[in-house]
């Protein structure tokens, strides 16, 4: 793969849209055979598959997340529970609420030293690296999913296989002889974490053919914007009926915070 060749995957009624990016070589990260384009793209993504050989799969692996981690992509991380609040006076004000084993006061004022900033509010929540504060005070790291997808399961050991599938966030497939492609499928659904939200006019049984594909954890309000944005207008929008595992009892009355779970049938009232 020479460009970004673009491509469509249809699945539970969402459309999603891959991108085959180009191989990330060696010092992609400081611009190496176009390492820095290829790498842009992958910044804004919301899932990264890293397309690995089954007969150099580890030495692969490490490569690529080396070149990931070198431009602040963090792979199947979360991002440190630290709060952190830049100020115009007053100083630094640190504050913990567990017990820290890599840093101290003494370190974060030499780190924030060092990125000229002498007035701001820290609050961190867990026992967070070094590493990871800095990655707190950069501000521009990215924190994506991503599944290890092992190809070329049918030129290796039964052994080997077996080893491979055990690797944490990965997925052995043979695309030759198209084994656990299915799979595959599911994992990356898994992984994105999308709703179905399926509508229902007054009167009318639910449209299944067409659901609202929002992200888990999507409001009432996220739903009315996918339809019409003027829906979500408080002044426009009167109550939702929701029909689902969200519910309490079918349907149940909600406003627009009111949390959807996938699969859940939602019907808007305007006033």
């Amino acid at each position: 793969t020479l460009t970004c060749i673009p491509g469509i995957l249809t699945h539970n009624g969402a459309t999603i849209q891959l991108l085959d990016l180009p191989g990330i070589i060696e010092g992609a990260s400081q611009g190496k055979g176009r390492g820095k384009q290829v790498i842009a793209v992958a910044r804004s993504a919301d899932l990264i598959l890293l397309m690995l050989d089954a007969t150099k799969a580890d030495v692969q692996k490490t490569l690529l997340e080396k070149e990931l981690d070198a431009v602040g992509i963090r792979l199947n991380r979360k991002p440190p529970n630290v709060s952190f609040k830049a100020k115009k006076t007053g100083g630094i004000v640190f504050n913990a609420t567990v017990p820290l084993t890599h840093i101290d006061g003494k370190f974060v004022y030499a780190i924030l030293h060092d990125y000229k900033i002498h007035n701001a509010d820290i609050l961190v929540r867990e026992d967070v690296t070094i590493d990871e504060f800095i990655d707190v005070v950069e501000g521009n790291r990215q924190y994506i999913r991503c599944i290890n997808v092992i190809n070329k399961i049918d030129s290796v050991t039964i052994e080997d296989v077996d080893r491979l599938a055990r690797i944490p966030h990965a997925v052995v497939i043979s695309c030759n002889q198209r084994l656990n492609i299915e799979f595959l499928i599911e994992r990356i659904w898994d992984y994105l974490a999308l709703c179905r939200i399926y509508t229902k006019r007054r009167g009318s049984p639910p449209d299944f053919s067409d659901p609202l594909i929002l992200r888990g954890g999507a409001s009432v309000a996220d739903a009315c914007r996918a339809i019409h944005r003027s829906l979500a207008d408080p002044t426009q929008f009167k109550y939702a009926m929701v029909w689902g595992l969200s519910t309490k009892h079918d349907p149940q009355r909600v406003g627009l915070a009111h949390e959807l779970i996938d699969e859940d049938v939602i019907q808007i009232m305007k006033k």
